[in-house]
């Protein structure tokens, strides 16, 4: 029984950190009806700017925590501007090669900087302390990482349902055009978006790496494809949705990997896709959407 708690509270924590980057995914596809393949390597970056600021730099953890949601947030803002901006009135499949573009850009700049060989990730003490729960013992990253996500995901439901700013995004969602004749600043919304999301990948970078011994340019691919797999299994464009598809993928993942099967963990994963896209292709949480003619 013990067992299966610990790899119930692993799969949580694990999926916890899928649901913070599959929140990215789903507020910039809700605002730009975009997949920001570059994403996962954002979140990867984030690794990188922890490495420099606690490893080269000597700065405390506490202090590294801030700068890296910092620059993790300007990387992600400035991927917007210069990257997805120019090509707002182009062809959807313009901005989406675009960001494939920016993907490999990414991972190439990290291997260009950082070489390719794994980069030791520095230990934050603070989160790496070992906790007992009864007979469980784990240590307080995995323990406080749920709770951690479900409150960002009440703040972020808040945000968007009782705000001017979130009322501002709904609108957005829902028909770009109108709503910049109503006089809202689309720019500053998708801003805002990016912003949101890139904090979000950096907290869960921050969460990802520090039970982790190392970073490397393409750490940030599966996890970011597991992430995307998440957002369309809870409906793309809804943050609950988000939220239980990254428990879900995180848990089976976790228990595939405990059990006679653990090689085909990752594959699981993609199953998981194929057999909501065939059932519900919508997700658990989306909503059909019409198209005017």
């Amino acid at each position: 029984m013990s067992a299966i708690l610990q790899n119930c509270l692993n799969g949580l924590s694990i999926g916890s950190i899928y649901a913070l980057i599959a929140i990215g995914y789903t507020m910039v596809y809700g605002i730009l009806r975009l997949i920001n393949f570059a994403h996962g390597d954002i979140f990867m970056m984030a690794g990188y700017f922890m490495i420099i600021c606690m490893t080269d730099c000597l700065i405390p953890w506490y202090i590294s925590i801030v700068l890296v949601i910092a620059a993790t947030v300007l990387l992600g803002v400035l991927t917007e501007k210069i990257a997805y901006k120019p090509l707002r009135e182009a062809p959807r499949m313009s901005i989406m090669i675009s960001a494939i573009g920016v993907s490999y850009l990414l991972q190439n700049l990290a291997t260009y900087l950082f070489s390719a060989l794994p980069k030791a990730y520095p230990s934050i003490d603070f989160l790496n302390k070992t906790i007992k729960i009864g007979n469980i013992s784990t240590s307080l990253v995995t323990f406080i990482t749920p709770i951690l996500t479900v409150l960002i995901v009440v703040f972020l439901v808040f945000l968007i349902n009782k705000t001017k700013v979130g009322m501002a995004m709904r609108a957005v969602s829902r028909d770009f055009e109108t709503s910049q004749l109503m006089g809202i600043k689309i720019n500053n919304v998708i801003s805002i978006t990016f912003v949101i999301g890139c904090a979000l990948a950096a907290i869960g970078s921050i969460l990802y790496f520090t039970p982790r011994p190392s970073v490397t340019p393409l750490s940030g691919s599966l996890p970011g494809l597991k992430c995307f797999v998440a957002a369309v299994f809870g409906g793309i464009g809804s943050i609950p949705g988000a939220l239980v598809g990254g428990f879900l993928i995180g848990v089976s993942e976790t228990f595939i990997k405990a059990g006679a099967y653990s090689e085909f963990s990752d594959a699981v994963t993609f199953v998981i896709l194929i057999i909501v896209l065939l059932f519900k292709p919508t997700g658990l949480f989306g909503e059909k959407t019409t198209e005017k003619v």
